[in-house]
């Protein structure tokens, strides 16, 4: 999971690559957006397969594919440009990331039926930690760090009228340290996945024994209420985290290495707050925690507009990531309360979409602000607005009759 969570550490490559090819935001970040969009297309083929051949074989696969996309883009996306990066990151890593995170989260949620909430929270914590583990080495290398201050000079004269683009030494940085990664996450994530299992009988009892199949829980109105609960709380949160580091610097005006930096540190809260709101699912309810976690993030998004300081805007930073994490805490056990743990892989790979769709729609609309305005800061307070009428689905939809729940 900490391998596949690299995916999250994007927003320290989007300038980099606009330096080193003249891109837009809007092209920089679709890659990512494909990223996310192929990994709920996974997460959805992933659910099915697990169900049939077990986790081990399916989370490997997942993370070979999600080196390969790293590698190619790695090796060809300085000859060949952005299609090769949209194909190798955003098609072929995007499903090996749907892969590689539906199935040990399906079995860990098997594992303890009676602590959903925590036990789900803390292996995605893992997905959430790798940003923070990955953005660390990255500020502490010496070949990226220079990377990360020539690009912010080239983005500087870019925006002052002139033609510029990185020099050939440090766009060869730039492929390094994708291959590097590649091969590290096909050597660590591979070894990781096989030592995967499943327990030997489904967890708890009634409903949650016996399980709903994807196609019953998609006749379901419940089940897409989940589906929209999460699109919304993803769209919110991925918004930041596909251009964190330019929003960033365009409130505080903090240098490029220093912003990747300090995003570097707050990651870690995705990853705590996917175990702290599955916990606290436990005790108040799943219903209860997604009420909480839009509220909260509707005071954020306002907030974080009007503040300059960088200790302030790393905070509000690190909260939003708490709630977005938090989604991915709760959502899991959620499902598995309503339409139990038998066919958990398929119904979650489906509910997983709604991430896929939401990786296109958040960073889009984010740079498309941007490229139009010049300012991220304008989704700010749509997103607002939306996160603010969210909070009525966790408040009106009860879970299905017989659920248990």
């Amino acid at each position: 999971m900490a391998c596949l969570g690299t995916v999250y550490s994007w927003s320290s490559f989007a300038q980099p690559l606009q330096a080193a090819h003249g891109w837009s935001a809007t092209t920089t970040t679709g890659a990512f957006a494909l990223a996310i969009l192929f990994l709920g297309v996974g997460a959805a083929l992933g659910g099915h397969w697990q169900d049939r051949v077990g986790p081990r074989r399916v989370a490997a696969t997942g993370a070979l594919l999600w080196a390969a996309g790293n590698l190619l883009s790695g090796l060809f996306t300085d000859a060949l440009g952005a299609p090769v990066l949209y194909a190798g990151y955003g098609v072929v890593g995007g499903l090996g990331l749907g892969l590689g995170y539906v199935t040990p989260v399906a079995a860990v949620t098997k594992w303890f039926p009676e602590r959903r909430g925590l036990g789900s929270g803390l292996v995605v914590m893992g997905f959430g930690l790798g940003a923070f583990l990955y953005n660390l080495l990255l500020s502490r290398l010496p070949s990226f760090a220079a990377l990360a201050r020539g690009s912010g000079r080239v983005l500087e004269l870019r925006a002052a009228g002139e033609a510029a683009l990185l020099p050939a030494a440090e766009r060869a940085a730039l492929s390094a340290t994708f291959v590097g990664s590649g091969l590290f996450f096909a050597l660590v994530g591979t070894g990781a996945a096989l030592l995967l299992l499943d327990p030997p009988a489904p967890g708890g009892g009634g409903a949650a024994a016996r399980g709903a199949t994807a196609g019953e829980a998609a006749r379901t109105p419940q089940l897409w209420a989940l589906f929209a609960m999460l699109f919304l709380n993803v769209t919110a949160g991925i918004l930041f985290i596909s251009s964190a580091v330019p929003i960033m610097r365009e409130l505080t005006g903090a240098p490029a290495a220093t912003a990747v930096a300090v995003y570097g540190t707050i990651a870690l809260a995705n990853g705590l707050g996917r175990f702290f709101w599955g916990a606290v699912s436990d005790r108040l309810g799943r219903r209860l925690a997604f009420a909480l976690l839009y509220l909260t993030q509707v005071v954020l998004f306002l907030a974080v507009g009007r503040l300059q300081a960088l200790p302030a805007v790393a905070a509000l930073f690190a909260l939003v990531l708490l709630c977005y994490g938090g989604g991915f805490g709760v959502m899991p056990s959620m499902v598995a309360d309503w339409f139990g743990t038998r066919h958990l892989g398929q119904v979650y790979g489906l509910v997983l979409t709604a991430w896929g769709l939401a990786g296109v729609v958040g960073p889009i609309f984010a740079a498309r602000v941007k490229d139009l305005t010049g300012s991220y800061l304008g989704s700010l307070p749509v997103m607002a607005a939306i996160l603010a009428l969210a909070t009525l689905l966790p408040a009106l939809v009860r879970p299905p009759r017989g659920s248990g729940s």
